[in-house]
């Protein structure tokens, strides 16, 4: 086979339809195809995924793209075998979920050909909602459901206290020889809604001396149902954020821990502040949810 310059990974769990739209955004791509490959890892998928995928394909000669099965459920997992099967020395990870601009592939490639001491890399993810946001969505809980990262228009280093997301970053295939691949104790498995996978590997690249930079013109479009707009999901949500973050830092060191705890304190004044405006303004429903959230993500933190 060919070499290819860069991968692109996307794990998938009973998501065919969304797959199949997450891959009509890579057709027009304007990275040539002869320096890109696609790897979609099949996570145990029970509906029509694998199907779709082979139907798609047949349809779309032209992209490089296949699909390999992964039975350790868990998008970590799922991850980690795209990394073992790709052959791309620059590894780009995406959701099935999302839709990318003609220009995503290609600003990763440029950026890893152009600056030799960027290790990996986030680019910019805004919501691409399938419904009407409810009227207590607030750019603070629609990060939480949609998980926005917007940091202006400008590369840089990403802030402290800011790390990319699950869906959009990249990293040369040496940082995972270096630090490794994903925890798989970490992140979404099944209809299980854990998460911090995306941020443990950042601090583990960021604490080796990575040099990790936002890319703003790497844009994608994660697609929200309607369904992920209701408090049911929001709570279920917002839990397992909690319950993630107990883990990931309890497994770190209990100062790590200690220290989440302490600046859950602070996130607790920080919400109430902003909850306290909300209601001057005449929307309590935003400040009301924006408590629900930090109401959930503190009960899963300390193992409710």
């Amino acid at each position: 086979m060919p070499e290819k310059r860069l991968s692109l990974v996307i794990a998938t769990y009973n998501r065919g339809a969304k797959l199949c739209t997450t891959l009509d955004s890579l057709l027009v791509q304007t990275l040539p195809q002869e320096q890109w490959e696609v790897v979609v890892v099949n996570n145990n998928s029970t509906d029509d995924t694998a199907a779709r995928f082979a139907d798609y394909v047949a349809a779309h000669p032209q992209l490089d793209a296949r699909m390999v099965l992964e039975t350790e459920q868990g998008v970590s997992a799922a991850r980690n075998r795209g990394i073992a099967e790709s052959r791309g020395e620059y590894i780009v990870v995406i959701d099935d979920d999302e839709r990318v601009v003609p220009e995503f592939l290609e600003r990763y490639y440029s950026l890893f050909e152009s600056h030799p001491e960027v290790g990996a890399a986030g680019g910019r993810i805004l919501p691409g909602f399938e419904s009407v946001p409810p009227r207590w969505m607030s750019k603070y809980t629609e990060r939480t459901i949609a998980g926005t990262l917007d940091l202006g228009d400008r590369m840089r280093e990403f802030p402290e206290g800011k790390f990319f997301g699950g869906g959009n970053h990249g990293y040369r295939r040496a940082v995972v020889g270096r630090y490794g691949g994903y925890d798989t104790s970490l992140g979404r498995t099944g209809g299980v809604l854990l998460a911090g996978e995306e941020k443990e590997f950042y601090g583990r690249l960021r604490a080796g001396g990575e040099r990790i930079v936002y890319l703003p013109d790497a844009v994608i479009y994660h697609l929200v149902e309607p369904e992920r707009l209701t408090r049911g999901y929001f709570v279920k949500l917002c839990r397992n954020i909690g319950r993630s973050e107990r883990r990931r830092t309890r497994t770190a060191s209990r100062t790590a821990f200690a220290g989440r705890l302490a600046a859950e304190a602070v996130k607790w004044a920080g919400a109430s502040v902003l909850a306290l405006g909300f209601l001057l303004q005449g929307t309590p429903a935003k400040g009301g949810y924006l408590l629900i959230m930090r109401w959930q993500i503190t009960a899963g933190l300390l193992g409710a």
